[in-house]
């Protein structure tokens, strides 16, 4: 079944130690599980795009991102999430 890739953030954290040598460059970031209010019972884990340091709250709105990736064997996409205009702009 089909689902929009928009929920809100349940849970999130800000990652400091790489979990692969591939990942040293790349910290910290912001991994988030994010809540499906139109399939209930559906989470789904992802990196919240944008400034690792930027502020993020339980509750905030986000839209899915898929970052496709077609020359990996097999190709593949990643699902990943942006705060929704509006929640940017909450404080």
């Amino acid at each position: 079944t089909e689902v929009d890739a928009r929920g809100q953030i349940f849970s999130w954290e800000r990652i400091w130690h790489p979990v692969h040598p591939v990942l040293k460059a790349h910290g910290p970031y912001l991994a988030v599980l994010v809540e499906l209010p139109h399939a209930p019972g559906i989470r789904l884990l992802g990196n919240l795009l944008g400034d690792p340091m930027q502020k993020v709250r339980i509750g905030m709105a986000v839209v899915g991102a898929f970052e496709d990736h077609p020359d990996g064997t097999p190709p593949f996409s990643l699902l990943q999430w942006r705060l929704k205009k509006s929640a940017a702009c909450q404080s």
